[in-house]
């Protein structure tokens, strides 16, 4: 699948995969990488490492400084894929030198997945 870039890289892993979107100021532990919003369908997954797909964000601009801090700590994704990337995500993925694309049909790709990001690129490897 190809998308844009919001921002470059490479990048390959386990997705993990919301069809809500996801608010990173009070919906993810900047210290441990946990979803904690409540009633999210991630709630309890952690996000460390994996290709992180979703549709869009939402919430606060703070969140943009949450994702540099799953960097700064050592639990971020590896990469995130949206079907549209907002402007908290897109500033927050630059901040933190996180490969990201959007324009992907997030659908088509399900947790547990291998998924490959390289460039503009969005390869489902199994």
């Amino acid at each position: 699948m190809k998308g844009r870039i919001i921002n470059p890289g490479k990048a390959e892993g386990e997705a993990l995969v919301s069809s809500e979107p996801i608010g990173f100021l009070g919906g993810i532990d900047p210290k441990t990488g946990e979803v904690i919003e409540k009633g999210h369908p991630l709630e309890g997954k952690n996000v460390k490492e994996k290709v992180l797909v979703f549709p869009t964000g939402k919430g606060s601009t703070v969140g943009s400084y949450v994702i540099y801090g799953l960097k700064k700590n050592g639990v971020a994704p590896a990469a995130i894929v949206n079907l549209e990337t907002e402007t908290i995500v897109a500033t927050g993925v630059i901040l933190a030198d996180i490969p990201c694309v959007d324009g992907i049909e997030t659908g088509k790709i399900k947790t547990g997945d291998r998924v490959k990001v390289d460039g503009e690129n969005v390869e489902v490897l199994g």
